[in-house]
């Protein structure tokens, strides 16, 4: 039976770097991710979901809420 866990990927804040599996401390990776690919792109992820959030707060906002 294969780790579930070994088939994740995890971006390492600290290096920059995509990991396999849980290789660093969890307070410098981000994820877990179905693929390499997705983990290398945490940081735009990360950029995206906090420009939704402020948008959606400003118009809350805006609405009275």
């Amino acid at each position: 039976m294969t780790d579930k866990r070994e088939d994740e990927f995890w971006f390492n804040t600290r290096t920059g770097e995509v990991e396999k599996g849980k290789q660093s401390i969890a307070s410098e990776r981000l994820g877990p991710f179905p693929t390499a690919e997705a983990a290398a792109h945490a940081n735009e992820k990360l950029a995206e979901n906090a420009r939704k959030w402020a948008e959606e707060e400003a118009q809350a906002e805006a609405d009275g809420d």
